[in-house]
Order: structure tokens, then C-alpha cells, then sequence
């Protein structure tokens, strides 16, 4: 049986190194065709020698010597650099699946390249949803691309929904563990540290997106992938704190039936289901054990505290560009809180400052959302100075 040639965009973060955890796992069933970073140069060659992909892509170019060096004595595998090499190796023709696990804005581009050189796209950068779901959606029904989704809880919802084609959503909901600032007052999150935030309760993952748990901006970005994905209304999305992070995300049905999605935290779950679908595959690891879990709770989350959610659910509102605002904003208030530069509390203001100054588009192309993402990354960075 021929092997399925997979791309892997992002694979020195943590959803890319997972990726290969399964592929190492599966070697029988799955092939790295090639594997790409932005900085990580000897990550990048380390994972090259282990699974000699035909091709890397290291985003930035400054790099590029270093990893040619690296992998001088690897001729078989061809080193490129830059970003339109990143458009240009997800349409090499033994691709059949890309992974998109890039981090921000930046993976729209490639996605967008995969999509038209019908790629299945198994679907961790959220931000391509985010940014662009009208234009992905009807990309993807253009070219007949498949869209798998590898985020724990819309892998969650993709999985309740199997068998159920023909049966209309009446409610999705989408779990939040509440990150390690749930129980904190609005006087405690004004002192919290980055070192706090990093500290996640329940998942290991990047430190962007952790940073976007601790605020909930996470979570509103996922409410609006789940919009464009499952093709419902935002009223539809309710979002429910989940601290145990054992329920995944559940759908509720209109007879009144909720099919969910439950397992311990591991990410290699929904990888290992979008690259096998609709086969489930063999996966070593620790199993759920719902005696040790004892109990499972589920809360409102506070929009007040945590106002980077509400302002994801007022850009669905106002649709447009709006959400491609909020993201560019939240880019660049979540680098500057990592970097010591922005409270906690103060990237929800900036954000909100820059959703009122950017120019606003109803109706956007791609080329709308390449000037809107530099626009607001410009106000927001000018607003945090």
C-alpha cells in the first residue's frame, strides 16, 4: 500500500512534533514528503535526519546557510528558504496531505497554495479560519479540498458529527479548560506574569497559543473556526469553562441528544484522526479513566474578566474584515506581554482600541486582509508604545 506523503507546516512546534511522534508510530501508513519552520534551524535539521524528508523550508531566509550547512551531507534532501518557498512546496505533486500547524497570520498564505493544488489540509493554524473563513470555505468547495480539523475540540465536534450528515446542529459546544487564571479576581489578573500564564493547567502547547488560553482569545478564535467549519451561526457556539479538559467539545442535536467527544488531553488524538480518517488507528498511550476522574464540571466563562472572548464574539458580529483585526491585533499584544512590554489586562484594551481605528471591510478579498493584518499590527503596535 502506498504510503500518504504528508507536509508539514510548523513541525518543530508543538503540534508538528507530535505530528511526527504519530507518523513515526504509523511509518507503515505515513511518509514525511517535507517539513518546514521560521527559526528553529537545528531543530529543523534534526527532525530532517531522523525522518529524511525530500524537502525543508526554513521561512526565514537569514537561515538558510546555517541549514544547508547543517545537512551538507544529506543530498538527498533539497533545502529552500522564504516564504514563497512555503507557497511553493505545499503544491509539490507526491503531497497528499498538508498539515497546517504554523503559528498566526503567517499560515494563510500556504493554505490558501495547498488548497488550490488540492491538498487535503488537516487544519491546526487556526488563524486561516479566523482571518479568511468565508474565502477558505469557498476555496476549498472550488477545488474539492478537504478540511480536517486537528484542534482537540473541533476534532471533537468533526467526530460527533460522523454518521450524522443529514441531521441539523441545534447547539455546538465548545469546551474551555479556563487556563491557570479561571479563579483569579480582576485585581489578581492585573499583576499576573507571564511566567503565570505560561503555566497551564491541563495542556503542554506553544507559547502563543498559551498565552491566548490565558486571556481566552483561544477560545474566541475557535468559536469562529467552528462558525466557518460546521457552517453554523455564532448563537449556535456555546462556550462552556471545563477545567478537567476530558470533554472535548459536544454537539447537541435537535431532538435534543448531545454526542461528545471525551479522552485525556493528547494532542496526538485528533493528529493521528485527521491524517486516518475516516479509519481509527492504533495509538499508544494513557487511556481515560473516568473513576480517577471522579467529576466533571462545566461553567460560564466571565466575559467581563476575560474580554479578549467577548471581543471575538463582536468581531463574528460584525463579520468582514473585523476578525482578521482582532487576530492581528492579538499577535502582536501577545508577543509584547512575552516580551514584558503589555500587562495582561491591558491587551484586551489594546485590542478593542485598534477593532475602533482600523478601517473596517464588509466585503474583503485576500488582498483586504493582507492590508488590514499590516494596518492593525501598525495601530496596536503604536497603541502599546
Amino acid at each position: 500500500m502506498k504510503k500518504k506523503q504528508i507536509c508539514i507546516l510548523g513541525s518543530t512546534g508543538s503540534i508538528g512534533t507530535q505530528a511526527l511522534q504519530v507518523i513515526e508510530e504509523h511509518s507503515d501508513l505515513y511518509e514525511v514528503y517535507a517539513l518546514t519552520a521560521n527559526n528553529r534551524v537545528e531543530q529543523l535539521a534534526r527532525q530532517a535526519r531522523q525522518f529524511h524528508p525530500a524537502a525543508v523550508v526554513i521561512a526565514n531566509e537569514q537561515h538558510y546557510e546555517q541549514l544547508k550547512q547543517l545537512l551538507s551531507d544529506e543530498p538527498d534532501i533539497k533545502v529552500y528558504a522564504g516564504k514563497r518557498a512555503l507557497d511553493e512546496i505545499v503544491e509539490a505533486e507526491p503531497i497528499d496531505m498538508v498539515l497546517t500547524a504554523m503559528v498566526g497570520f503567517a499560515g494563510l498564505a500556504p493554505t490558501i497554495h495547498a488548497i488550490k493544488a488540492h491538498k487535503a489540509i488537516a487544519l491546526a493554524n487556526k488563524e486561516t479560519l479566523v482571518v479568511a473563513g468565508e474565502l477558505i470555505c469557498q476555496l476549498a468547495g472550488q477545488y474539492h479540498t478537504p478540511i480536517l480539523p486537528v484542534d482537540s475540540e473541533h476534532s471533537a465536534i468533526f467526530q460527533s458529527l460522523v454518521g450524522e450528515e443529514h441531521n441539523p446542529i441545534e447547539k455546538i459546544l465548545l469546551t474551555a479548560s479556563g487556563g491557570p487564571f479561571r479563579k483569579l479576581s480582576m485585581e489578581q489578573l492585573a499583576t499576573v506574569t507571564k511566567a503565570d500564564a505560561l503555566r497551564h493547567p491541563t495542556w503542554d502547547m506553544g507559547a502563543k497559543i498559551t498565552i491566548d488560553s490565558a486571556s481566552m482569545m483561544n477560545k474566541g478564535f475557535e468559536v469562529i473556526e467552528a462558525k466557518w467549519l460546521f457552517g453554523v451561526d455564532a448563537r449556535q457556539i456555546q462556550v462552556l469553562v471545563h477545567p478537567q479538559s476530558i470533554v472535548h467539545s459536544a454537539v447537541q442535536f435537535q431532538d435534543g441528544a448531545v454526542k461528545a467527544q471525551l479522552g485525556v488531553p493528547d494532542m496526538r488524538l485528533p493528529i493521528q484522526y485527521a491524517f486516518s480518517f475516516p479509519q481509527r488507528l492504533p495509538l499508544s498511550g494513557e487511556r481515560l479513566d473516568l473513576f480517577a476522574a471522579q467529576k466533571l464540571e462545566f461553567f460560564e466563562p466571565d466575559l467581563k474578566k476575560f474580554h479578549c472572548l467577548a471581543l471575538a464574539f463582536e468581531a463574528i458580529r460584525q463579520g468582514g474584515n473585523m476578525p482578521c483585526i482582532v487576530n492581528a491585533a492579538n499577535e502582536v499584544v501577545n508577543r509584547a506581554f512575552l516580551e514584558d512590554r503589555c500587562a495582561f489586562l491591558q491587551m484586551g484594551k489594546v485590542i478593542e482600541k485598534t477593532m475602533e481605528r482600523v478601517g473596517f471591510d464588509k466585503q474583503p478579498t485576500y488582498e483586504t486582509y493582507v492590508a488590514t493584518d499590516a494596518e492593525a499590527r501598525r495601530v496596536a503596535a503604536e497603541l502599546i508604545q
